[in-house]
Order: structure tokens, then sequence, then C-alpha cells
């Protein structure tokens, strides 16, 4: 019987899970998206309510709170400037999970750990990626008709000495 105890071990040591659990948690927040297993994604999501929650109070201390724990700066100011008023009329349920496949490997099933209202933002990302992607292909797609009409120029140069040489003879 497991009466009173809390959490998940994930079969690691206390340090290695504690900072499996402050990198996902600095992830989460900085990406606002992240695909993990099922298991840790249910270990992770009570961290971050709770630094969510602490991001919603937005007082020195809770700032510090969170400096201590998330990894970097940049996750600490998005987590006070935009995610805290993001959920400030909501109480708790601040992140969702979607089971998604398994796992190649070992058959663990995978799950994306998701904050709410991160929709628009992931699809601003989406269409950002989709333009780079669009213009690195139309610029991929100059360079190879520059070359081709170079290598053209060439050829009717190198065509152009032969007949020279022809001539001359």
């Amino acid at each position: 019987m497991r009466h009173k105890v809390a959490g998940y071990k994930l079969g690691r040591t206390t340090s290695h899970r504690r900072s499996l659990l402050r990198n996902m948690a600095t992830s989460l927040i900085m990406e606002e998206r992240i695909e993990t297993t099922v298991p840790k994604a249910k270990a992770l999501r009570p961290t971050v309510e709770k630094m969510i929650t602490l991001g919603k109070r937005g007082d020195l201390a809770a700032r510090r709170q969170a400096t201590a724990y998330l990894m970097t700066d940049e996750a600490v100011h998005k987590l006070f400037d935009t995610i805290g008023p993001r959920f400030g009329d909501r109480n708790g349920g601040y992140t969702r999970i979607v089971r998604t496949a398994w796992q190649k490997g070992d058959g663990a099933d995978k799950a994306f750990i998701e904050l709410l209202g991160s929709e628009q933002l992931l699809d601003e990302k989406r269409q950002k990626r989709a333009e780079a992607r669009a213009k690195k292909a139309e610029e991929t797609r100059k360079a190879m008709e520059e070359q081709e009409a170079q290598r053209g120029e060439e050829a009717a140069a190198a065509e152009a000495e032969s007949k020279e040489e022809k001539d001359k003879e």
C-alpha cells in the first residue's frame, strides 16, 4: 500500500530527478509545449503549476523562488511577464497532457505536455518555420539556377575556344 506516498521516482536518484524536472520545467515555460513520456509529464505537471502560481503572484519573493528553481533568466522573465498574466483569472489547471504514440526503442507511452492557451503561439511558430523553410528553398532554387546558368556560360565559352582553335588550324 502506498499511503501518503506522493510523487514519482522515475527510476532516478533524488538529485537526478530534481535536475530532470528543473530542466523540463524550464523547457516547458520557454517552449510552452514539450514531448516526453507520460510518467515524466505527470511528474512535471505539479512543478510547473507551482511555478505558474509564483508567476501570478508576481512579487519579489516569488520571483526569487522561481529564479532559484528555473535554469535560465529568460524563463523567469517569460514566466512573470507573459505566462503569469495569461492565467491571472484561472485557479489551477494550467497544463494539458495529450497522449501521442509509443516510443520506438522501448515502447514507452509518449505525450505532449503543454500550457493552455499556447495554441496561437504554437501556430505562429509553425507558420514562421514554414515561411523560413519556403524562403530557404527559394534561395536554394535561385542558387541552383545561377549555377546552371554559370555552367552554361562556361560551356559556351569552352565551345567558342575550341572553335577558335579549330579555325586557327
